[in-house]
């Protein structure tokens, strides 16, 4: 993703939900035709410091004056903050990060009702941690800020809120199916990158697209797969029944956003970037990873959106929400065009922006 001075991506498997972390599952077998479920999670180096807001409103008023909806600034600065840099000379070397979730350590998971959380469940936590633990005002500034930003009526899948870290500037916000319902869904956002709004506003929107594109009236789960997650010949079993584009929770609907989204931009390249993500070496998936991202580079907003379908999506769709509308001159802008098409996403562009001129702190 070249963004401005970070960046990067890191790879999450988490195989007991199965799925987003910013996406899907379980690993796939060595078949070079099926596709690997792949769990991966937006990145962001905190820079650009914002102060956090005091108290966060979860209730946005329904009448927003144009001067405040459309805050130029704001959103032309989180684009910014979230943009390839240009490179001169040799393709820069992208660092995609980690497919490893090794060094996250859960803080506190609370069940969401509505605009609220409650009923805090506390891992146990090592003592360098316990602060972060205690300090449930910034859990709730958290959750308050991204229930400010999405529409409640959107967001109905979305089932726990967790706080986590894995130290600064690593995973900064990742989405996962609950434990206990394939149709249910958890956010999670590290207590430790947290304080830069920019990258916050947009990775918790790029989480939501997730949960916009992957919930089960788009992607209806897979319940074998969902309890039996280690399982691969049920896995190989339900990719093959699928006519569509299978993401990894379970085959998607022909008029989901994201089967005609992967139609229309990857149909031609899925197989070539499919054999790269079978890749079990680390370092020869990052270099081969890297080669594809700048040989189709200007089919990608960001570095990011090359590592899935799904990760393509949802950052095209932060494009969409923070950007302003392309000319459509290249495919990566003809992908935020395509959520032009859908008048409900247009109506949500506008819900979101005007909450964010609302809420955004300073």
């Amino acid at each position: 993703m070249l963004r401005i001075k970070i960046l990067l991506a890191v790879f999450i498997i988490l195989l007991s939900s199965l799925a987003c972390v910013t996406l899907m599952g379980k690993p796939a077998t060595a078949i070079s035709d099926v596709p690997e479920p792949p769990a991966v999670t937006q990145v962001f180096v905190t820079e650009l410091p914002a102060e956090a807001p005091t108290v966060i409103p979860t209730v946005i008023p329904t009448e927003i004056p144009d001067e405040i909806a459309s805050c130029p600034v704001i959103t032309d600065r989180i684009i910014e903050a979230n943009s390839p840099m240009i490179v001169e000379g040799d393709a820069e070397t992208m660092d995609f990060g980690s497919r490893s979730e090794d060094n996250i350590t859960y803080i506190v998971t609370y069940y969401i009702s509505g605009n609220e959380i409650n009923n805090p469940s506390f891992e146990s936590v090592p003592s360098d941690l316990q602060d972060e633990q205690n300090d449930t005002a910034t859990h709730q500034k958290l959750w308050g800020y991204f229930a400010a930003l999405i529409p409640l009526e959107s967001r109905k899948s979305l089932a726990e809120f967790s706080v986590m870290t894995d130290g600064r500037d690593n995973v900064l916000a990742a989405v996962a199916q609950t434990n206990d319902d394939p149709a249910l869904w958890g956010l999670e956002v590290d207590i430790a990158d947290s304080q830069d709004y920019y990258y916050l506003s947009y990775t918790l929107v790029h989480e939501f697209a997730h949960l916009l594109t992957l919930g089960s009236d788009q992607v209806p789960p897979s319940e074998a797969i969902f309890y039996d997650p280690e399982n691969n010949d049920i896995y190989l079993n339900e990719v093959s029944a699928c006519s569509n584009f299978f993401p990894g929770e379970g085959c998607a609907n022909s008029d989901s956003y994201i089967n005609q989204y992967y139609d229309q931009f990857w149909v031609n390249i899925y197989g070539e970037w499919n054999k790269i993500d079978l890749e079990e070496n680390d370092d020869i998936y990052y270099e081969q990873l890297d080669k594809f991202y700048y040989k189709y580079q200007d089919q990608f907003v960001t570095d990011y959106s090359a590592t899935h379908p799904a990760e393509d999506i949802a950052e095209a769709f932060s494009f969409f929400i923070f950007g302003e509308k392309p000319v459509g001159d290249t495919i990566a802008e003809q992908k935020i065009l395509f959520f032009y098409n859908y008048p409900e996403l247009v109506d949500l562009r506008t819900k979101i922006i005007g909450n964010l001129c609302v809420v955004f702190p300073g």
